[in-house]
């Protein structure tokens, strides 16, 4: 059963990959999403840029499948990595984080999380979530007030809905997810540096490294938090 739902996961992860390429071109240009046809699916499957919208949303559906198994809140976080992929890929393209986008899956997460804890049995770790929510949009509000340039707006709203998908795991998932964030961007900007791809004054989109430092700590965060306790 796990196998052939890692796979199904796996499968549907591509196709909807394919799928992104039309929001990621669509909403930084305001464009309606229902309008047909849809040239930017064919596109992207000529492109390395559309492949890599495949390949990562596939490997993260299978992924997260292999972790949670067939539970109630599956789809929670299968739509979660499905979210972040089209984030990142528009936040790198745009310096964006589109409410278009980070709305609906605050929305969707909430509402499925929600869904899947009465299925699962456990209201209290969705409690939780909702509280984690809250407090990881206050602590980037509260950093963005501090540094208007260094984080954006998007930034505080995406943390809410990471706030809520690691909330879920536990408290230490939700620090995990958020340091590795950091770490992932501070490390990443230091190698731009170093290389002269980036001054001091140019900017980079922190979106992507808030989306990997969350799926870290959603797939591998239990044994990084096994390995650093005593």
């Amino acid at each position: 059963m796990t196998l052939a739902l890692v796979a199904g996961s796996t499968v549907l992860g591509a196709g909807v990959g394919a799928v992104l390429a039309v929001p990621v071109a669509r909403v930084p240009a305001r464009l309606g999403l229902r309008a047909r046809p849809h040239p930017e699916v064919a596109a992207a499957l000529r492109s390395p840029a559309g492949w890599a919208l495949v390949a990562a949303t596939a490997a993260l559906s299978g992924a997260t499948a292999a972790r949670f198994g067939a539970v109630g809140v599956l789809p929670a976080y299968l739509g979660l990595v499905a979210g972040l992929v089209a984030l990142s890929a528009i936040d790198l393209a745009t310096y964006l984080l589109p409410n278009r986008i980070v709305f609906p899956l605050a929305g969707f997460v909430a509402v499925a999380l929600g869904l899947g804890a009465v299925v699962d049995g456990t209201p209290g770790a969705f409690g939780r979530a909702l509280l984690a929510g809250v407090v990881a949009f206050v602590a980037y509000a509260g950093l963005h007030l501090a540094s208007p340039r260094g984080l954006g707006f998007g930034d505080v709203k995406l943390a809410f809905v990471l706030g809520l998908a690691l909330g879920y795991l536990g408290w230490a998932e939700l620090v995990l997810g958020l340091f590795l964030g950091f770490l992932f961007g501070a490390v990443v900007g230091v190698g731009l540096l170093v290389a002269r791809r980036r001054t001091r004054r140019d900017h980079v989109p922190f979106g992507p490294f808030m989306a990997a430092g969350a799926c870290t700590a959603i797939l591998v965060g239990a044994a990084i938090l096994d390995w650093w306790r005593p």
